[in-house]
């Protein structure tokens, strides 16, 4: 009996999150840690550099997170105009508040990338620009994994 069979009885009690389709918990746990991780990077850059990040650069997260919910509150179908028909502007109006929605996220990743070269590139600390890069980064990244590695079969 070597190292190789000690955990061959082993056996863990089946996940409910894990069966049948797991794309939508994969996405969605990958998506909501890249969130998580995007957010901690920022407060603990503030942590430990207390008052380095002035309290309008928070924005640029708060635009990334606004982005997030609009570009995922639209599903796939209202932008095909399958299953909607109401609202005042119908499916026009859900392609205008996704884009919207895309825009908000890009702008907010390359509003911290200016404020990474304009203020933190020539400070000692550069790591509260680089959190705040890394931030609107990782929440836009995690905006497009939950947004585009989901299917949506399950829902209709």
């Amino acid at each position: 009996m070597g190292l190789c069979n000690c955990l061959d009885n082993v056996s863990l009690p089946p996940c409910a999150w894990f069966e049948g389709d797991k794309r939508n918990s994969y996405a969605s746990m990958i998506a909501g840690l890249l969130f998580f991780a995007g957010w901690w990077t920022l407060i603990d850059a503030a942590t430990v550099y207390p008052g380095k990040i002035p309290a309008g650069y928070w924005m640029c997260g708060v635009a990334g997170t606004l982005s997030l919910i609009m570009v995922n509150s639209v599903s796939n179908a209202q932008m095909r105009g399958d299953t909607y028909e109401g609202g005042c502007l119908g499916t026009r109006g859900a392609r205008i508040w996704i884009f919207v929605g895309f825009v908000m996220g890009f702008a907010s990743v390359i509003g911290s990338c200016a404020i990474l070269f304009t203020k933190y590139i020539n400070e000692d600390p550069h790591y509260p620009g680089v959190a705040l890069f890394l931030q609107n980064a990782l929440i836009c990244i995690s905006s497009i994994i939950y947004k585009f590695a989901r299917s949506e079969d399950l829902w209709g």
